[in-house]
């Protein structure tokens, strides 16, 4: 059979869902495959000299114990803070536990590298506005806290990375059949007994998901470290790989591919892992009959705990903001915080200065790009997966997952070295790259938000419009596209977000003409403009707010902080 003859068999259903699954391919296998690839050639041969060279350093290899070392720091300090929090919220009788559920997943919305910027700006040694005051205060001769350091890494990480462990804990404590529990109590049991016989064993699914989840995010994160650990000299795999490219030779593009494809495979190979413990969990602790909690009386106790997790909500969300805010609008940075040292005007030149406004023009267009092209990438592959039984439909879901796990910073490396012209795509230091890899990241986002709206459409109303004589495209424009907008709009502003402030790919991708704001940002704080750089951050942060409540209006609070 001819081409044309194949084609002709073919619908337009089957012919856009095979165009979206094209570029999947093209866009997230092709880079990866080469990145792998090129990790082993080396002298015209496949080998392991990358690797050899690479591990041969010691910087290197301290910059993978780090890794390990501060992920796992951060894993279990997210656990320990998580699980009381989400237990709290859960299944005790807290005051206002959905303000408070809101308070402790708030970091989970604001750039990490601002939140860096922020503490960093708290707990300078020299200037922190923290240090300063308890310096004043009990007339200490040195500053008590350190940010530059290992504990001040692992303390910022935490605060940015704890919300995923607490949401997965949260969720699956939601969802445990509360009998068990009972059953535990009615057999003698105190709460606390209860609590650690029964809850904490049944949890352990979800706790070790929740911690891998914190796991991969602080291996993979680069602001945090950059901004925090860069200066004590702390260098971690993201902070190495960037400084080889920021090499510009051929060599160090290949250091920086063997230490990309090592990240890669252990963010994946925990991925798998937690997939398989995830899966489980959903066998071992879910009951058929009623999911509804079993409410704890805290008694006495209970005021205790409200200003244990007051406490906990104004040092994680509310003391980094205000000074992000306070920065912002202060007069002198060498005079005290007053009414007086206060102003609006340092907001002025940022909104009228190019130098500011090019750049947040630059993530304004690959955001909207990106998150445009995404959607529509999204409703098909989620079309594919939901509504069709055709063999392979998970594929693309898969793909796109695959792009959503793997770290920014391999992707970006990816990009480079095989849309640098090598296999007849020149994307170099250009905005189209830049969206490129806003879309492998964060496309797995709107996935998951249309595929679960498209799944409670049932398809009688589909095969009712088919059989009426309406085409596949007019079935989805008068039928199944109205009846999922909001989830269409939330999935396009969950792209938009994480990609108009994103750093980790920026700071590789990004050319000349095409600086976004989050190189900007990273820029001035790099290059001790402490005023400026939370002038931006302020902004970003009321485009990131604003944003989340657009998402939480259209999709009536399911979707959003």
């Amino acid at each position: 059979m001819s081409i044309r003859g194949i084609f002709s068999r073919l619908d337009a259903k089957w012919l856009v869902i095979l165009l979206a699954v094209a570029v999947l391919v093209f866009f997230v296998v092709v880079p990866m495959v080469y990145l792998v690839y090129n990790s082993f050639m080396a002298g015209g041969s496949i080998n392991f000299s990358n690797y050899q060279t690479v591990y041969s350093k010691v910087v290197n290899w301290t910059a993978l114990m780090n890794t390990f070392k501060l992920s796992l720091l951060v894993m279990g300090l997210s656990l320990v803070i998580s699980f009381p929090l989400a237990w709290l919220v859960g299944r005790t009788n807290l005051p206002a536990k959905g303000f408070f559920r809101t308070s402790f997943v708030a970091t989970y919305m604001i750039p990490p590298y601002v939140g860096a910027i922020a503490w960093a700006q708290l707990l300078n040694p020299s200037v922190g506005y923290v240090n300063t005051l308890l310096v004043s205060w009990f007339h200490l001769t040195a500053s008590p806290f350190n940010i530059y350091s290992m504990s001040g890494l692992v303390w910022v990480l935490t605060l940015f990375y704890s919300p995923f462990a607490f949401i997965t804990i949260s969720r699956a404590l939601e969802k445990m059949d509360p009998t068990l529990e009972e059953a535990a109590r009615i057999s003698g049991a105190s709460p606390l007994r209860a609590l650690v016989d029964v809850t904490l064993p049944l949890m352990f699914p979800s706790i070790l998901a929740g911690g891998l989840l914190v796991f991969i995010a602080a291996g993979s994160c680069f602001g945090i470290p950059s901004i925090i650990g860069m200066p004590a000299q702390i260098e971690v795999l993201t902070t190495r790989i960037v400084t080889y490219v920021y090499m510009g030779d051929s060599k160090g593009i290949r250091d920086a591919t063997a230490l990309a494809v090592s990240l890669m495979l252990i963010a994946n190979s925990l991925l798998f892992f937690m997939t398989y413990m995830v899966g489980k969990k959903d066998y071992v602790t879910i009951g058929g009959k009623s999911t509804r909690p079993n409410i704890v009386d805290l008694g006495k106790w209970k005021w205790l705990a409200v200003a244990i997790v007051i406490g906990y909500g104004l040092v994680s969300v509310f003391l980094p903001l205000a000074a992000i805010l306070v920065t912002s609008m202060i007069k002198s940075l060498s005079q005290p915080i007053t009414f007086s040292n206060l102003t609006f005007a340092n907001w002025l030149p940022v909104m009228q200065s190019q130098q500011y406004l090019v750049p947040i023009k630059n993530s304004f267009i690959t955001a909207t790009i990106a998150a445009t092209i995404s959607t529509f990438i999204a409703i098909l592959v989620s079309y594919l997966l939901v509504k069709t039984k055709a063999k392979g439909r998970t594929i693309p879901d898969v793909l796109s997952t695959l792009g959503g796990a793997t770290p920014s910073v391999v992707i970006a490396l990816a990009l480079i070295i095989t849309f640098s012209g090598k296999i007849g795509l020149n994307l170099y230091s250009t905005l189209a790259i830049l969206i490129v890899g806003y879309m492998v990241k964060y496309l797995t986002m709107g996935v998951r938000t249309i595929s679960a709206s498209l799944s409670q459409v049932h398809s009688s109303l589909e095969e009712a419009a088919l059989n009426s004589g309406a085409s596949w495209i007019r079935t989805c424009k008068d039928i199944l596209l109205p009846l999922i907008a909001p989830s269409i709009v939330a999935g396009w502003f969950l792209v938009f977000m994480p990609s108009f402030y994103e750093l980790t790919m920026s700071i590789i991708l990004y050319g000349a003409k095409t600086k976004t704001i989050g190189v900007l940002l990273y820029e001035l704080q790099t290059y001790a403009d402490p005023q400026n750089a939370s002038v931006l951050s302020v902004l970003v942060l009321l485009i990131v707010l604003v944003g989340n409540l657009i998402i939480r209006k259209i999709t009536k609070g399911n979707v959003g902080i």
